[in-house]
C-alpha cells in the first residue's frame, strides 16, 4: 500500500492577512515614560522651548559658541575657556562614537510623536544630554556657578519632550558628559599644579 505525499498549503494560503504582518514591537517601559512625559508636558509653549534648546544643543553649537565667547572677553583664562570648549568638543564627539558602537534606535513606537528633526535615527546616548552636562559642569567653574542643575535638567526633559530619546539615552549622555568634565577638571588642576 502506497502513502500518498502531501503537502501542507503554503502559509500564504491559510493565514489570514493580519496574523502575517510584523508583530509591533514590544511596548517597554522607557516608551511609556516617553509618552507620559509627552502627555504631560508637550504643549505649547514648551514644545517650542524644548525646540530652540534643540537647535542650541544641535552638534554642540551653541555650547562651543559660548566657549568661544569666553575665551574671547575673558582673557585672563583665556586658555581654560578654549580647554574648556575642547572639553564640551571631545564630549560631543565621544557621544557620536559611542552612539555608533551600540546602534540604538530612537523611539519608534506609534505612540510617540517626533517634534523634530536629527541628524541621525541614532539614539544611545543623547549628544545634547553630553555636551549640556560637560559646558555646564566646564563653564560653572569658570564663572563661579552651579550651572549643571539649571541647565542639565531642562535639557535632557527636552530630548523626551521632542519625542527624539528614552530616559536611559539622556541618563548615559550626562553621566558621559560628567565623566569628560571630570577628565577635563582634572587636566586643567595639573597644567596648574605645574606652573
Amino acid at each position: 500500500m502506497d502513502a500518498e505525499l502531501t503537502t501542507a498549503p503554503a502559509a500564504e494560503e491559510t493565514e489570514p492577512e493580519h496574523s502575517r504582518r510584523q508583530p509591533p514591537r514590544e511596548v517597554t517601559a522607557e516608551t511609556v515614560a516617553v509618552r507620559g512625559v509627552q502627555e504631560v508636558l508637550a504643549k505649547q509653549p514648551v514644545v517650542t522651548v524644548a525646540r530652540g534648546m534643540s537647535k542650541f544643543g544641535d552638534h554642540a553649537i551653541g555650547w562651543l559658541a559660548l566657549g568661544a565667547l569666553g575665551a574671547l572677553f575673558d582673557r585672563g583664562r583665556r586658555a581654560e575657556w578654549v580647554a574648556s570648549a575642547a572639553g564640551v568638543a571631545a564630549a560631543h564627539g565621544a557621544s557620536i562614537a559611542v552612539k555608533r558602537a551600540v546602534r540604538r534606535s530612537r523611539p519608534g513606537d506609534p505612540g510617540v510623536r517626533v517634534l523634530v528633526s536629527t541628524p541621525s535615527r541614532l539614539s544611545f546616548p543623547s549628544s545634547h544630554a553630553t555636551s549640556t552636562t560637560t559646558a555646564a559642569a566646564l563653564y560653572g567653574r569658570l564663572l563661579g556657578r552651579r550651572l549643571s542643575p539649571v541647565l542639565v535638567p531642562p535639557m535632557l526633559v527636552s530630548r523626551l519632550v521632542l519625542g527624539v530619546h528614552y530616559p536611559s539615552d539622556v541618563a548615559a549622555g550626562s553621566t558621559l558628559g560628567g565623566v569628560v568634565a571630570w577628565g577635563v577638571r582634572r587636566h586643567l588642576e595639573r597644567r596648574r599644579n605645574r606652573g
